[in-house]
């Protein structure tokens, strides 16, 4: 407790108690304490940072302290998918702990006792401090904290040990603090910098261009070697570094509710719906009879449920269904029905929305709508028009809007519908906000509520539907002992699907769309808890691994290390490319035979030639509409005088041929301060995670967590 020591050395504050709670929360875990190689065995090691090796128990003490921290903040134990994030926060503060103290050591950087001090009680109160001794009318009492110190060896255990860990931390980030400080003043724009940005921002060139897209090309029409695609690799190193990777195959066999699963609790249901009749207290019924009991409720006719809405008007004291959908069987008592203060009522509509926000495009639209308008009057199905005409989501509906309460809808749509005498087409369009409304009143308003208790009973497997799942996973596992067998079992039996899983990481808690799959990935890095060690080389099938209610068996299919990815775990992704780069040399050597304006180069070229205009195209933003981003034709457009035409360029979708038809420079900059300043903000703003992963980086780290986690 040596801050506590130096403050009361200093001072003799008085001191007083306040809830732990919050400083509990802001801890987050001791970032720089624990033992290296605590027992020197490689079976305990979890991995090694910066040639430090991270034994298993100092690696589980510093996840310990992260999900302490989470349990008082969300009042709750962490699930196994927030295990997984716990893990990560670990083996994070852990990196971060050995990689940056070899900087402060390197650098000589240090935090004296007054600087605690000053953090706790002084002009630079840490954040977790201040916040929690704030009051509720957001003003800080710096006698609060005074008060707490000085009486916390009276307070229980555990207050003194979170303060404690609190205390501990607070040397260690500031020193953190420092460090990236460092670097973060180190940031600089010089005053060319922000005169280009600005330039890029304001100026503007309004051009035509030709335009030939690859897809024009057939891609069977250029072919790709694995020599041109590794030459690729080798060209853009950078762009393709990769972490440890496994890839799998994998049948998924789900344990999902037969027929007679359902058929035996639709008999559970019935005879629970004769007994719901004559409960006397029906609260009571639902509560010991529902699987999602809850309370008896007056639904208007847009709240309830639509199966029940089907039966309207409801008879008080009946029960209606059972009602079988989504999984569950419903039943439904009427227990009784009163007036309620806002009508409901049904609708569809046709939204005829304008083009544009000038008079004549509401005119437009206007006539539009008076025309769909006038079809319906002369007999035209409503749903059909609302298909054909309509511009929202309800058009795959017939422009059905359901049931909806008073309150729900713009204020122009209500008066309409809620005012109608009678059901039917309302005669006159309705315009709002959206557009011009042709609107069917479906069913009257009403103000009738009904009070409702719902039993519901979920359509479950049983152990014999659930058995017959795992027997038919287990099959597949005695079938196949290998890639090409389990592939052939899967082929000879029509119910089982097949599915793929690409380079999954090492910390991957997801396959696809298997959550909670951690199981299934540590088998697929060689670790199985359950069955000895797992996958050891590519062909390996796994045990049958229940993740939630499926059964699953896989085949490692690949294996990918650290480093430059390999031609064939990414020959998909860089054969486009790379077939785009030879289709580009084709298009332009077929563009440059030919001559005269870009609409006589259209024309010699074919069919997939097209010429267009781009107007008021900037710089710094290098977009063209209606084609996207394509940063080396802006930038050739405006290294060329108004009507010079380019060269054929190569870009992202195809390739240009560019001609400026006037340009807009930008004005002479008097003051680059501001431009200065956002450009030092932007770069500021990415310090802190370049820095984490540069010395991620240079930190040689070897991760072995899939071994225990």
């Amino acid at each position: 407790m040596a801050l506590i020591n130096t403050i009361r050395e200093k001072s003799g504050w008085a001191v007083g108690a306040i809830v732990i709670g919050l400083l509990l929360f802001m801890v987050g875990g001791d970032l720089f304490t624990g033992q290296n190689s605590f027992f020197g065995r490689s079976d305990r090691s979890v991995g090694e940072i910066a040639g430090q090796e991270i034994d298993y128990d100092e690696f589980n003490a510093t996840l310990e302290q992260a999900k302490q921290a989470f349990i008082q903040q969300q009042g709750r134990q962490p699930d196994e998918q927030a295990m997984g994030y716990l893990r990560e926060q670990a083996w994070n503060q852990l990196l971060y702990r050995i990689a940056f103290q070899k900087q402060f050591e390197k650098l000589g950087l240090t935090v004296s006792d007054d600087e605690l001090t000053d953090m706790v009680q002084g002009t630079n109160i840490h954040p977790s401090i201040r916040q929690a001794f704030t009051d509720s009318t957001g003003q800080f009492d710096v006698l609060k904290v005074k008060e707490y110190l000085r009486n916390l060896d009276k307070m229980d255990p555990q207050a003194q040990a979170a303060f404690a860990n609190f205390e501990q931390n607070l040397r260690p980030e500031r020193l953190g603090q420092k460090y990236t400080n460092l670097l973060k003043m180190s940031t600089y724009v010089t005053s060319a910098e922000a005169k280009r940005f600005n330039e890029g921002m304001m100026a503007q060139v309004n051009l035509r261009y030709l335009f030939v897209p690859y897809f024009a090309l057939s891609d069977s029409s250029v072919k790709v070697t694995d020599e041109q695609l590794q030459a690729y690799i080798d060209k853009n190193q950078g762009r393709f570094k990769v972490e440890d990777g496994r890839s799998i195959e994998y049948v998924s066999i789900p344990v999902t509710a037969s027929v007679e699963d359902s058929t035996e609790i639709g008999k559970t249901v019935n005879e629970l719906a004769t007994q719901f009749a004559a409960a006397p207290a029906d609260s009571v019924f639902v509560k010991l009879n529902s699987d999602n009991p809850v309370a008896p409720a007056y639904l208007t006719a847009a709240d309830m449920p639509e199966k029940l809405r089907e039966q309207l008007p409801l008879q008080e004291g009946k029960v209606y269904g059972p009602y079988a959908e989504n999984g569950t069987y419903s039943l439904y008592k009427v227990t009784g029905q009163k007036t309620g203060d806002q009508a409901a009522a049904r609708a569809s509509h046709i939204l005829i929305k304008s083009d544009g926000t000038t008079p004549e495009a509401d005119a437009a639209a206007k006539a539009k709508a008076t025309e769909v308008l006038t079809k319906i009057k002369g007999g035209a199905d409503f749903a059909a028009m609302a298909r054909q005409y309509g511009s929202d989501g309800t058009t795959a509906t017939g422009g059905d809007l359901g049931w909806f309460q008073q309150g729900r809808m713009v204020p122009e749509f209500e008066k309409a519908v809620f005012g109608a005498s009678s059901l039917g087409l309302l005669p006159n369009l309705v315009k709002t906000s959206f557009g011009y409304h042709i609107i069917k009143v479906t069913a009257a308003p009403t103000k009738q509520t009904y009070r409702v208790a719902t039993v519901q009973k979920s359509i479950q497997p049983t152990e014999g539907t659930r058995d017959a799942a795992y027997n038919k996973a287990q099959e597949l596992k005695g079938q196949a002992i290998d890639l090409e067998s389990f592939r052939k079992a899967v082929a000879a039996d029509k119910s089982l699907q097949k599915a793929e899983a690409k380079n999954l990481g090492r910390g991957d808690q997801a396959v696809n769309n298997l959550q909670d799959a951690r199981a299934l990935v540590r088998w697929a890095y060689g670790a199985d808890d359950s069955e000895g060690a797992g996958a050891k080389e590519m062909g390996d099938v796994s045990r049958v691994f229940e993740i939630g209610d499926t059964y699953v068996v896989a085949v490692l299919t690949g294996e990918r290390s650290k480093g430059t990815a390999d031609l064939a775990s990414i020959k998909p992704e860089i054969t486009a490319l790379v077939r785009n780069e030879l289709k580009a040399e084709q298009i332009k050597q077929k563009l440059s035979a030919s001559k005269g304006t870009l609409e006589q180069m259209a024309q010699a070229y074919g069919a997939a030639a097209q010429v267009k205009t781009a107007d008021n195209v900037v710089l710094g933003q290098s977009m063209i509409a209606g084609v996207g981003s394509e940063p080396t034709a802006v930038g050739r457009a405006f290294g060329l005088k108004v009507g010079q035409k380019s060269a054929p360029i190569a870009g992202e979708q195809g390739v240009f041929v560019v001609e400026p038809t006037s340009a807009q420079p930008a004005p002479p900059a008097t003051d680059v301060a501001a431009a200065r300043q956002q450009l030092t903000a932007q770069r500021a703003a990415r310090t802190d995670g370049l820095i984490f992963e540069a010395l991620k980086q240079n930190a040689d780290v070897k991760d072995n967590r899939a071994k225990f986690f």
